[in-house]
């Protein structure tokens, strides 16, 4: 599927065209997430030319890499066209900033355990693994209740 994306600061309003020979059930989704601009629980990926919709607490972590962020679910990763901080700005407070470059969910937090040079070490439960920068730990530890 083509996807264009236009701006303008002429427009009062935004609004969205699709055009499409059938109704798939992504079309669909995409519409619904539209139309519902208080559904702020979902967040548009790509894995290869296929774009897709992810919700929250399917997401175990968002982590740049390749200058690319990549988004890890239990069994899959993704791409995603977005600044880590502007998804930071959009996510739920199951989500928490880790280090310059990993956002995770704690809700999917498996073990997390003292690192090097006063960082910790976290492991998801899918297998991931990342360490909380010195910067990031003091509100992490805050938010997990330490």
């Amino acid at each position: 599927m083509k996807v264009n994306l236009f701006f303008s600061k002429d427009i009062e309003k935004s609004h969205a065209e699709i055009y499409t020979n059938e109704l798939s059930d992504n079309i669909q989704k995409a519409i619904n997430l539209l139309e519902d601009e208080s559904n702020n629980s979902m967040i548009a990926v790509k894995k290869g030319k296929d774009i897709t919709f992810l919700k929250f607490n399917e997401i175990y972590m968002f982590r740049v890499e390749n200058k690319q962020v990549m988004v890890y679910t239990n069994d899959d990763s993704f791409l995603v066209k977005k600044a880590l901080y502007q998804i930071e700005e959009i996510l739920d407070s199951s989500f928490i900033r880790i280090s310059k470059s990993t956002i995770i969910n704690l809700d999917k937090i498996d073990r997390v355990a003292p690192s090097l040079k006063g960082m910790m070490f976290i492991k998801l439960k899918n297998g991931l693994k990342d360490n909380i920068s010195r910067k990031y730990l003091p509100n992490f530890k805050e938010v997990i209740g330490l």
